[in-house]
């Protein structure tokens, strides 16, 4: 955990606990893109996304007190976030991974499959056809991508998040390149076939 992130999320939540005018604002200020991100790559849905997030921030006001830093602020709000948009998904009957993927495949443990996410997302067409793709992904595929590729949380940082094994992020990491890589090879051709060797 960094120092300084640490030392200054101790203050804002000091600050918040503390009842300083302004504080919990500056909390929500500097968490709700992930939260956002995180909700919103699950449930797909704006309106829903925001009462979620709403809902995510309602409780980390309720629990500020219980949190003991075993984690980083982040992490902790994120864990809640995924938790209320996992149980948002339950409630819809929506699956959070698809039947195909289980955890036979928890074995792969390696991310790099020379899928460059980053290169893909750099060409505006194929951004387009990008988005579509991680659209098309399970929930839990959707979200982790994001985290990993977009927020550039670590491997060990998302595990905790999900509460899952590092080895079934990787896993699951893995399943969703295959997949865009499935998706977007057809539409790119040769010309860009490499990014995704």
């Amino acid at each position: 955990m960094d120092d300084d992130r640490s030392g200054s999320d101790r203050e804002l939540v000091q600050a918040v606990l503390a009842g300083t005018p302004g504080a919990f604002a500056r909390l929500v200020e500097k968490y709700q893109r992930l939260v956002w991100h995180l909700v919103n790559r699950m449930v797909q849905h704006p309106e829903d996304t925001r009462e979620l997030a709403q809902e995510v921030f309602l409780r980390v006001h309720q629990r500020l007190g219980q949190f003991r830093f075993d984690s980083a602020l982040g992490t902790w709000i994120g864990q809640i976030a995924f938790s209320i948009a996992a149980r948002h998904l339950q409630r819809k009957r929506l699956p959070l991974v698809d039947d195909a993927d289980d955890d036979r495949e928890a074995l792969i443990n390696r991310v790099g499959d020379g899928f460059d996410l980053e290169t893909a997302c750099s060409d505006a067409e194929l951004a387009g056809h990008l988005g579509l793709a991680l659209d098309a992904l399970p929930p839990l595929q959707r979200m982790l991508v994001t985290l990993f590729h977009i927020d550039e949380l670590s491997i060990g940082e998302i595990a905790r998040i999900v509460d899952l094994p590092t080895g079934t992020i990787k896993s699951h990491l893995y399943r969703a390149r295959q997949k865009l890589r499935e998706a977007l090879e057809p539409i790119v051709g040769g010309a860009h076939a490499s990014r995704f060797a």
